[in-house]
């Protein structure tokens, strides 16, 4: 990844995120928070480290990125509105009482861009190591990249699936925690602990790393340096809620209020954007 690349990813996250936070303002759509934190993540998957495109999903060989913390939808329809992998005016879309767009994932046929409906936080883990297991079977060469959230690691169905990857050697799945350290009802390590995250992963048979999830060069090199691994591989990336905007970081409170007009402003003149 040259710095061209670079400055033009985070050119991307910025108006990116500029849109989430006017459509959490316009349409009232919570966990504002989390959209933040994840975002780049997603901005490295969908515009850097694949190449897909409205046709690819006719094929079964294309890469798959899987968002398992399900509640972070707006950031992912955003995302495909800029990549143009949407079928349908996406603002138009969330102005719809019976949209199909919201806080969470809808079902594939809705947005055959999105690989599977998630929300019920775990499950979307299980359906990436399905989707890996079958490519192994039907030998595909193709990827699968699933995003966890750390509060999604408290549940018992990622460590049943954790092993399950390992014992069948699932080096075509690679997983990204967006550790932003925040879970519904408080810090993450207030409710349990999960300190230690790559010694655990490594523990169930993972090749695992931790990084600044918000630099681009960060996550490249993370996934290029387990690019001959034969186990699963997880990036424990180091994320902030709220992130690009200063008086939503590291604060709880935006994963369920939306921006009032000051707000949105304000906002938006720190990210640099307008509308």
């Amino acid at each position: 990844m040259n710095k061209a690349n670079i400055s033009q990813l985070e050119i991307t996250a910025r108006e990116l995120r500029g849109e989430i936070v006017r459509n959490s303002s316009l349409n009232k759509i919570p966990h504002l928070g989390s959209c933040l934190s994840v975002l780049d993540i997603l901005v490295y998957l969908y515009f850097f480290k694949t190449s897909l495109k409205k046709s690819s999903f006719k094929t079964h060989k294309r890469d798959k990125i899987i968002l398992s913390k399900g509640h972070a939808a707006p950031a992912l329809f955003w995302v495909l509105n800029k990549k143009k992998l949407l079928n349908f005016d996406l603002e138009k879309e969330y102005k719809k009482n019976s949209s199909f767009v919201g806080e969470h994932p809808p079902i594939p046929a809705e947005i055959n861009a999105i690989e599977a409906a998630t929300g019920s936080l775990g499950h979307g883990f299980s359906m990436s190591i399905g989707m890996a297991l079958s490519n192994k079977i039907n030998d595909y060469e193709n990827s699968i990249y699933t995003v966890l959230g750390d509060g999604e690691l408290n549940e018992g169905v990622i460590w049943e699936g954790a092993m399950f990857a390992s014992k069948n050697r699932l080096n075509n799945l690679t997983i990204f925690v967006d550790f932003n350290k925040w879970q519904a009802t408080g810090r993450s390590e207030d409710i349990l602990d999960i300190s230690n995250l790559v010694k655990r992963w490594c523990s169930f048979g993972w090749d695992a790393i931790d990084i600044d999830g918000h630099c681009f060069s960060a996550l490249d090199s993370a996934v290029n340096h387990f690019k001959k691994s034969q186990k699963p591989k997880i990036i424990i990336c180091n994320t902030i809620k709220g992130k690009g905007v200063s008086f939503m970081e590291d604060d709880n409170n935006w994963h369920y209020r939306t921006p009032n007009k000051s707000e949105l402003d304000q906002a938006l003149k720190e990210l640099g954007v307008s509308f």
